[in-house]
């Protein structure tokens, strides 16, 4: 593996979520594919794209900035699988599913962010 992000636990997790996120988000119905699919998937996205550009980092307090915006992002998921709910176009199981693999993923950047300091 020639990147650091790639050996990081949370990275790999991020990675898996935007894969699922894009599977369940396929199901929308097509009035919210370039509204709330595309937002999700977004925010999905981003989690990944900031672990990863923050691990090129070169000090500890820009990756934990890095680290920071991931967590905001990974926010934003749960914000839409609410809203995705709310308006019967989400199964509880995608949903459970998703907002499991957050919960990790916020524990895990909470974590990261401490070893940091």
């Amino acid at each position: 593996m020639p990147f650091k992000f790639e050996k990081l636990t949370v990275w790999q997790k991020a990675l898996e979520l935007t894969g699922v996120v894009h599977d369940v988000s396929r199901k929308f119905p097509k009035e919210e594919m370039f509204v709330l699919a595309t937002q999700i998937k977004r925010a999905a996205d981003s989690i990944c794209l900031n672990i990863a550009e923050g691990s090129t980092s070169l000090s500890n307090n820009e990756f934990s900035r890095f680290l920071q915006i991931a967590l905001r992002s990974n926010i934003e998921v749960v914000g839409c699988i609410f809203i995705a709910q709310k308006r019967n176009i989400i199964s509880h199981e995608d949903f459970s599913m998703i907002y499991s693999s957050c919960e990790e993923i916020l524990a895990m950047i909470t974590g990261l962010r401490r070893s940091l300091s």
